[in-house]
C-alpha cells in the first residue's frame, strides 16, 4: 500500500494548528488549566491566580549579646582600664536581627497563615505582597503543637487577595502541586512537583500534624508559603525539609490545609486556641501486639489510659480497645490519632472504629474541649519556706493542653520563678510538678499551702521533672 506523504503532512499541520489555537485560547482567557493536555502546557494561569495571596514576611527583633572576649568581663581588667577602649566592657550589646519567611492570605480581611517559627520572638512584623504593598501585622495566635501562627494585617478596610482552602483529605499520592514562597530571600518563587506521601508523622516537634510530603523544591525562606493543588486552592503550608546541606533534596513537608482550617477556627475564641480533646491515649499496635490481639495486620492505637472526665470515657471506650479509624480515616500511630481528633470542631461527634475482643464496633464520641478541673488557682508563694518566690497552679487537662504537657498528669505545676528567691536558690525549675512534701501527697495548690504552713526545719520534697521523680532534701 502506497502512503501519501503530502496527506500525512497536511493532517499533522492541521492538528498542530488546532493545538496552537487551544493554547492561545487558554492563555488569552487567563483561566486555570482543567484538562491533562492544558496542564502539560503551562502553570502560568494557575500561578497568576494564586501568587498574589502568597506574601513575604519580614521580621525584626532586638537581641542581646555579650562581648566575645572574656577578658573584657573580668573585674580586674575593668577596674584598671574602664571603658577607655569604647567597648562597653562586660555589658550586653544590643543589635537588630532580621529574618524572613513566607505566608498565605486566607481571607479578604487580611488574615495570614504562616509558621510559628517564622515570627518567633519578633518585635516587628511586616508583610509584603507581590504588588509591593506593605502592611504591619499583628500576631493573633501561635500554636506550638502545629507550628502555625495566624497574623492580622492592618489594611484599613482594603480587600486582600486570598486563597481558598481545599480539603487536604482529597489529596492522593501522585497529585501535582505547586510550592510558592520566598526561598533564600531572592523573591517569590514557584516550584512544581507531586505529592510524594501523605500522613507523614514524627516530623520536627509537632504533636498533631500528619504532613504532606512533596518533591516540589522547598528551601529556607519557603517556610509558611503555599502548597497549592491544580484547582488553585491551598492544600498545605510549607514548613520543613529533610536536608543535609540546608538546600532542597526533594523531600519537603507541608502542614495539611485541614489542620490550618482547625487553627483558624480556634481564633474565634477570643484569640485563644481551643481544640477538641479525646481524653485517651495509648501505644502503637506493632506486629507482636497485632498477633496477640488476633488483628490481621499491625496498625491502630492500643488504648492504655483513659481520663475519668474525658469524652472517650463517656463514649464507652475501654482500656485494651484498639482504635483503628476515626471517621473512616485509618489510624497508624498516636500522632495520626491526635491529628484526626484535632482537625474536628469542638462539639462534633467523631465515629471511632474500635477493635474489642475479636470484633469491630463503632463508637460515637462527642468531642469537647479539655476541662479546667480543678481550677488553676494561680498562687504566688511567700514566707520562710523552700518554694517562696514560685508561682504555682493546679494542673488540669485544659492547662496541660495549653502549655503542651501530658494532660493525664496531676499535681501542682511551677509556672514562674522569681530570680533570687528561695525557690530559685533551691534549684527548683519552671515546669517542675510538686508531688509530695514531708510524706503528704500534693494534688492541689490548697494542699500545698496547708503543708507549707507546718513549722519544720527539714523539708523532703518530691517533684516530677522531665518524666523523672526526684527527691529534694532541704534543711535550714
Amino acid at each position: 500500500m502506497k502512503i501519501n506523504t503530502w496527506s500525512i503532512t497536511t493532517i499533522w499541520v492541521f492538528a498542530f494548528t488546532i493545538l496552537l489555537a487551544n493554547i492561545t485560547k487558554v492563555l488569552a482567557d487567563g483561566r486555570v488549566p482543567n484538562t491533562r493536555e492544558e496542564i502539560t502546557l503551562t502553570y502560568a494561569p494557575l500561578v497568576r491566580k494564586a501568587a498574589p495571596a502568597v506574601v513575604n514576611i519580614y521580621t525584626k527583633k532586638i537581641v542581646r549579646a555579650r562581648q566575645a572576649v572574656p577578658l573584657f568581663n573580668d573585674p580586674f581588667f575593668r577596674q584598671f582600664f574602664g571603658n577607655q577602649f569604647g567597648l562597653d566592657l562586660g555589658r550586653p550589646r544590643k543589635h537588630r536581627q532580621n529574618s524572613l519567611g513566607s505566608g498565605v492570605i486566607v481571607n479578604a480581611t487580611g488574615l495570614v497563615v504562616t509558621n510559628k517559627h517564622v515570627i518567633e520572638g519578633a518585635d516587628q512584623i511586616r508583610v509584603v505582597l507581590t504588588d509591593r504593598r506593605e502592611f504591619e501585622a499583628e500576631v493573633l495566635v501561635t500554636d506550638n503543637k502545629t507550628d502555625l501562627a495566624i497574623l492580622s494585617l492592618t489594611t484599613d478596610g482594603e480587600k486582600m487577595p486570598f486563597l481558598k482552602l481545599r480539603d487536604s483529605d482529597d489529596l492522593a499520592v501522585g497529585d501535582l502541586v505547586l510550592a510558592i514562597g520566598n526561598p533564600f530571600g531572592v523573591g517569590q518563587t514557584v516550584t512544581s512537583g507531586i505529592v510524594s506521601a501523605l500522613a507523614r508523622t514524627r516530623i520536627g516537634g509537632s504533636d498533631f500534624n500528619a504532613f504532606i510530603q512533596t518533591d516540589a523544591a522547598i528551601n529556607p525562606g519557603n517556610s509558611g508559603g503555599a502548597l497549592i493543588a491544580m484547582d488553585g486552592r491551598l492544600v498545605g503550608v510549607n514548613t520543613a525539609i529533610f536536608s543535609k546541606s540546608g538546600g532542597s533534596h526533594g523531600v519537603g513537608f507541608a502542614i495539611p490545609s485541614n489542620m490550618v482550617r482547625a487553627v483558624l477556627r480556634g481564633v474565634a475564641n477570643n484569640g485563644k486556641l481551643v481544640r477538641p480533646w479525646l481524653g485517651a491515649s495509648g501505644q502503637v499496635v506493632d506486629f507482636d501486639i497485632a498477633n496477640s490481639l488476633n488483628l490481621q495486620r499491625p496498625g491502630g492505637v492500643l488504648i492504655n489510659v483513659i481520663h475519668h472526665r474525658g469524652p472517650a470515657k463517656l463514649a464507652g471506650l475501654e482500656v485494651g480497645d484498639v482504635v483503628l479509624a476515626v471517621n473512616g480515616h485509618d489510624i497508624i500511630d498516636i500522632p495520626t490519632l491526635n491529628h484526626r481528633i484535632a482537625t474536628l470542631p469542638v462539639g462534633e461527634t467523631a465515629i471511632l472504629r474500635v477493635w474489642r475482643h475479636g470484633s469491630i464496633r463503632a463508637l460515637p464520641v462527642h468531642l469537647e474541649a479539655a476541662p479546667e478541673i480543678p481550677r488553676n488557682n494561680r498562687t504566688f508563694l511567700k514566707g520562710e519556706q523552700p518554694l517562696a518566690g514560685a508561682t504555682v497552679v493546679n494542673l488540669s487537662p485544659a492547662l496541660s493542653e495549653e502549655i503542651g504537657i501530658d494532660p493525664f498528669l496531676e499535681g501542682v505545676f511551677i509556672l514562674r520563678l522569681l530570680r533570687g528567691s528561695n525557690a530559685s536558690r533551691m534549684k527548683f525549675r519552671i515546669g517542675d510538678i510538686v508531688r509530695e512534701i514531708n510524706g503528704q501527697k500534693i494534688k492541689t495548690v490548697s494542699q500545698l499551702l496547708n503543708q507549707l504552713q507546718n513549722p519544720t526545719n527539714r523539708w523532703q520534697i518530691f517533684i516530677l521533672r522531665d518524666g523523672t521523680t526526684r527527691k529534694m532534701l532541704i534543711e535550714r
